[in-house]
């Protein structure tokens, strides 16, 4: 474990990522432009997106079926369980969902690095689940935004510290249409579904065309989000610390707990062993790209600072440096 750990340290991925974090603390007047910071996103969320239709377009979809619905469950749980952890941790309604989005939802960049660090210890996985990040992507948020249509119908107080979540009769009205439109038809969303969507409808066609630059550079591509990124987190650890002890404790604990059930859920649907740390990923990851996106225009109320510092300050770097490694470790050893 500890070998893998350390080899996870010295991946270019994570020490330029440690390199940004480094360049906050000092306040060095290393930046992006936004722009170009943009830029990389889209790339990212292209590149996923078509790598992950590609390979679907491989597999008929009887042979995805437990995938999907297993990526689905966790799409729908993991927010659910999040909204109740807020109870004792004593956050306001709109914060909980706030957290309770992000979490549901995955990154994708650490996705993309459990990929690189697969790839590095020659470990193969399905490619089918390139396709499962943009399926678990929207539902959590979609989710969250119910509960809180559904808590707010049902005259709820406003926080969770003394409420419960409650039944109320489901109704279409509930959820805003912009609200769907946010969450659908956001730019992350729309990239990954529409990237995924081009991909499948083409199949090995769009290889020559991609490969050059979403294939082969992609790599080199996330260094350079990567340390991006560090600058950003760096920047956000202080927000992140003035909430308290409690908020830092379920950034580094619950990915963790809910990494492990992806874990073992992938092993019950009989994935790989890359496949099983995959499914970890996308369970113990939290969003900060198409979460805090349809937050900002659905729940305003909810401070960034909380839900956006703690997943990109404390859950992205914990689960690059000890995440991935401790997921890949147990995926081996359930299937054993």
């Amino acid at each position: 474990m500890i070998d893998i750990i350390i080899q996870n340290l010295l991946s270019p991925v994570v020490l330029f990522f440690v390199l940004g974090i480094l360049a906050a603390i000092v306040k060095s007047d290393l930046k992006f432009p936004s722009g170009l910071s943009e830029g990389l996103s889209i790339y990212l969320l292209i590149a996923i997106g078509i790598k992950g239709g590609i390979e679907l377009s491989h597999y008929s979809i009887g042979s995805v079926i437990k995938p999907i619905m297993a990526t689905l469950f966790l799409g729908i749980l993991i927010p659910i369980i999040t909204l109740m952890i807020g109870r004792p941790m004593k956050l306001d309604l709109k914060n909980a969902i706030g957290l309770a989005a992000t979490y549901g939802s995955i990154s994708i960049v650490t996705y993309g690095a459990a990929i690189s660090f697969l790839e590095k210890n020659g470990t193969s996985y399905e490619g089918f689940m390139n396709a499962m990040v943009v399926i678990m992507e929207s539902p959590a948020i979609l989710v969250s935004i119910f509960l809180l249509k559904m808590i707010e119908k049902n005259n709820a107080s406003p926080s969770l510290s003394s409420q419960g979540i409650g039944i109320v009769p489901l109704s279409v009205r509930m959820i805003d249409k912009d609200v769907i439109r946010e969450s659908i038809f956001g730019k992350s969303i729309f990239l990954l579904i529409g990237s995924l969507g081009i991909g499948v409808v083409l199949g090995e066609q769009a290889v020559p065309a991609v490969k050059p630059l979403f294939m082969d550079l992609y790599n080199s591509v996330l260094v350079l989000f990567l340390l991006n990124m560090g600058i950003v987190a760096g920047q956000r650890l202080p927000e992140v610390k003035k909430h308290g002890i409690k908020l830092l404790v379920f950034g580094l604990i619950t990915p963790l707990c809910f990494g492990m059930l992806g874990v073992l859920l992938g092993s019950m649907i009989g994935l790989s062993l890359g496949g099983t740390t995959l499914m970890g990923v996308l369970a113990g990851s939290a969003s900060y790209i198409a979460a805090p996106a349809a937050l900002k225009a659905s729940v305003p109320e909810a401070n960034p600072s909380i839900y956006l510092g703690l997943s990109l300050g404390v859950t992205f770097p914990l689960n690059l440096i000890v995440g991935i490694p401790f997921y890949y470790q147990l995926s081996q050893m359930i299937q054993i």
